[in-house]
């Protein structure tokens, strides 16, 4: 177990570059199963999500090579499917959310996989009915063992369909589309997620000779192919640190240049800052946060309370909500925080109203923000991540406290976020990382 010792209070200043996309890397380093062929995938993030699914790929038989920093070589050749019935691979793949993905490419290639129920965020349920549901309407057969927590599908027919998603998830609509690439005769898919990181799956498997018509709406239509050839993909930034960064500099009072963020892929997200107060200048493909003593939250025409509250693509991402609470702690005027997704990712406020936020736990999914317009400082203290977001959120809180604060559990962050004290110390945090094993 690691933790950080902040020093909060300090101002940041130089430019910073997000990583590669995690969501987006767990996606298409599966897709690597679907070809014997060798892909290639650039802009890979060092973090523990993806190194453990690489491993797990590895394991599995796939070669995979590190060429440089942040590019590998991925040939899935010599595949070992009983793998899946060793307790390694029950331990590796229950470890990480991500491994569900895994499934798709598995059943499309080879007629059958399995795996446990699948870990990750402690952030409330997240089913996989969406993927199973999927696999079934394609012609697969789909067995759980409650025993054991084993899902398990086979299928060597797989049959193009047309099917109407409960809910756009995006990892489900990642494994179906991943499945129906390689399936017979043609496949719709309605009510599909429809986020960069499933456009950016589908162009890769485009240039691996699927066939993908409606990439970027939320209708997919896929002509089954025979096989599937390799290619070189380059994973975009990631959106959730490039929000991250942003909320960091408000909430410090810092100037910070993000650059390299693909703002065309940010959707809403800066829109959805700028309704917080938050200045910034669009810089061809960079984002100057200039430093700010103080940024207001817009109200509603009628003058009551502003709304932030996710949903699915083009709406804001969940992922960034734990950021844009802890901004608005302190911000000139009021909130409501509405998670609609997850039931459980509010929880961490606890820790900020010690810090001296003023917030209103309305129930598992609202929160209420009243800012404090720096009038107040949050006070450091001692508190533990639960899970990737909402440990970043507390970082964020940190770095603009008073006094120090400790953060134990920060292989949540490590999960999700690539040398993230050293880049921010950078910049003139002051983060120490102690090992308390």
């Amino acid at each position: 177990m690691s933790t950080f010792i902040v020093e909060g209070g300090r101002k940041l200043k130089g430019s910073i570059q997000p990583q590669g996309a995690k969501n987006e890397a767990l996606q298409v380093i599966c897709a690597t199963l679907l070809t014997d062929e060798e892909i290639i995938i650039n802009n890979i993030p060092d973090i523990r999500d993806v190194t453990r699914l690489i491993e797990l790929i590895s394991h599995l038989g796939a070669r995979v090579k590190k060429i440089k920093t942040g590019t590998f070589s991925f040939e899935a050749a010599d595949i070992d499917l009983e793998y899946l019935e060793s307790p390694q691979y029950f331990e590796q793949s229950s470890a990480l959310r991500g491994s569900v993905m895994i499934l798709g490419p598995l059943l499309a290639r080879f007629g059958n996989a399995s795996m446990p129920k699948p870990g990750g965020d402690k952030i409330g349920r997240r089913k996989v009915d969406i993927h199973m549901s999927g696999f079934k309407n394609l012609g697969a057969k789909f067995d759980y063992n409650p025993e054991k927590s084993i899902y398990s599908v086979s299928g060597k027919n797989l049959r193009g369909t047309y099917m109407h998603l409960d809910e756009a998830s995006v990892t489900g609509t990642a494994n179906i589309v991943m499945a129906a690439v390689l399936a017979k005769g043609k496949t719709t898919i309605y009510n599909a997620a429809c986020e960069p990181y499933v456009q950016q799956l589908c162009h890769m498997l485009v240039s691996m000779g699927a066939k993908i018509d409606g990439i970027g709406s939320n209708l997919l239509h896929i002509d089954g192919v025979e096989q599937l050839g390799g290619c070189e993909h380059t994973i975009l930034p990631d959106m959730i640190e490039t929000g991250s960064f942003i909320g960091m500099a408000a909430l410090t009072g810092s100037e910070i240049t993000i650059t390299n963020v693909s703002y065309n892929n940010l959707g809403i997200i800066p829109y959805a800052f700028k309704r917080l107060g938050i200045q910034f200048e669009r810089k061809d493909d960079n984002i100057y946060v200039p430093a700010q003593t103080c940024y207001e939250i817009e109200t509603y025409i009628d003058g009551s309370i502003l709304t932030i509250s996710d949903g699915i693509w083009p709406g804001l991402t969940p992922d960034l909500l734990s950021v844009f609470l802890v901004v608005a702690t302190q911000a000139k005027g009021s909130v409501l925080i509405h998670q609609k997704m997850f039931e459980s990712r509010l929880f961490f406020v606890d820790k900020l109203i010690d810090m001296g936020a003023q917030i209103i736990l309305c129930d598992p999914h609202r929160a209420t923000v009243i800012g404090l317009e720096r009038k107040f400082n949050l006070r450091g203290m001692v508190m533990t991540s639960p899970d990737i977001r909402a440990g970043v959120a507390l970082l964020l809180a940190a770095l603009s406290a008073e006094g120090i604060s400790t953060i134990h559990n920060i292989e949540q962050i490590d999960r999700g976020y690539q040398d993230i004290d050293g880049r921010l110390n950078a910049l003139g945090a002051k983060i120490e990382r102690v090992n308390t094993e």
